[in-house]
């Protein structure tokens, strides 16, 4: 079973691989479906690791949406084929650059240092 602080990790390797390629544009994004299936798998992959992650341990860091997370990782998983494009470029462009830094923060709070500081 993995610990709080390596869920926490896992989040923010999915965000460091999801930043890798933001800079390339919405454009490329919007046309290439190995950028799109890279995104919506990196988030499935925060989606589940917050979910697993102990109501204790979210409380922590209760500026963080964690409900909002689990749940888009519920309908990437489970309604495939409804996810909105616009919507995931929203949340990689404009909602990640603040959850990372609160995730660094939690990690922080567990004793840990993020695995790209």
């Amino acid at each position: 079973m993995r610990d709080p602080a390596e869920r926490v990790r896992d989040m923010l390797e999915a965000i460091a691989a999801i930043q890798r390629y933001v800079g390339r544009g919405k454009e490329a994004f919007e046309q290439d479906e190995l950028l799109q299936v890279w995104f919506v798998r990196h988030l499935e992959i925060l989606g589940e690791a917050a979910r697993g992650l102990a109501q204790d341990v979210r409380n922590w860091a209760q500026d963080i949406p964690w409900s909002k997370i689990i749940g888009m990782r519920n309908v990437l998983v489970h309604s495939y084929f409804q996810i909105d494009l616009d919507v995931v470029w929203n949340t990689v462009t404009k909602d990640l650059p603040v959850l990372k830094a609160s995730l660094e923060r939690l990690l922080d709070q567990l004793g840990e240092s993020s695995p790209d500081r």
